[in-house]
């Protein structure tokens, strides 16, 4: 009964991370998808740049909440059910990897900095907050949203780790920071590149695949037939 519980809220917390409030924020105040645009992520810092901030701020909110709420209620059954810490830290991984992979949404999600930050805050409130100003610095120092997700990704299992000890939690928060600099690989490119957006910069929209050329086929289609058009020259 315990493990099928445990299983149970572990599949809720995905559930509860799946749900996309980048998309459903702004379906709701009449936005464009954000995958339409900028980077095609659907995170707080893409929807910034519509340029509707409470948009962007609902966003990082809500995204920040599904991961904090079901920790925090797993948290709450776990004498009832006697849950260990490993289950209240498999419940924080699942919220997180919802938003990475979400069922609702095709299994395409964003990066998850926001939904990390909620679950560390559910776990170990004294390190979220830790890791919440080294990105605000980072940040604030170089306006690049994904290069503080990235620092901060790194910072937080070694601080929780020398903090805290080995623990379930640690294990759960290492491999979303895993996941978290994995997801920032396109980032990473760019920020090498020195073409990464800043913050609250517009981009934009997704390019669609050019349409095909109809002059340069009809041209096509009439150099691969030379020899009938020599043809109806000699009579």
């Amino acid at each position: 009964m315990q493990n099928l519980s445990s299983l149970l809220a572990v599949l809720a917390a995905y559930l509860i991370g799946s749900l996309s409030f980048a998309v459903i924020v702004s379906r709701f105040m009449g936005l464009s998808d954000p995958r339409s645009y900028g980077s095609g992520n659907p995170g707080a810092t893409n929807v910034l740049r519509s340029g509707n901030k409470k948009a962007a701020a609902l966003t990082l909110l809500f995204d920040a909440l599904k991961g904090l709420i079901p920790v925090l209620a797993a948290q709450q059954l776990q004498a009832r059910f006697g849950w260990g810490e490993t289950t209240i830290g498999f419940v924080g991984l699942a919220a997180f990897l919802g938003h990475l992979w979400p069922v609702f949404f095709r299994f395409q999600g964003g990066k998850g900095v926001a939904t990390a930050i909620g679950v560390l805050l559910g776990l170990v409130p004294v390190m979220a907050g830790a890791t919440l100003l080294v990105w605000v610095a980072v940040a604030y120092l170089t306006r690049y949203s994904s290069l503080a997700a990235i620092v901060a990704a790194i910072f937080v299992p070694f601080g929780q780790l020398l903090t805290y000890g080995a623990s379930p939690a640690v294990l759960a928060v290492a491999v979303m920071s895993l996941l978290l600099v994995w997801r920032h690989d396109g980032n990473i490119r760019k920020l090498l590149a020195g073409t990464e957006s800043k913050i609250g910069q517009k981009a934009a929209p997704v390019a669609p695949p050019p349409a095909p050329d109809v002059h340069a086929h009809a041209h096509a289609h009439k150099t691969s037939h030379p020899q009938k058009h020599q043809r109806k020259g000699k009579h």
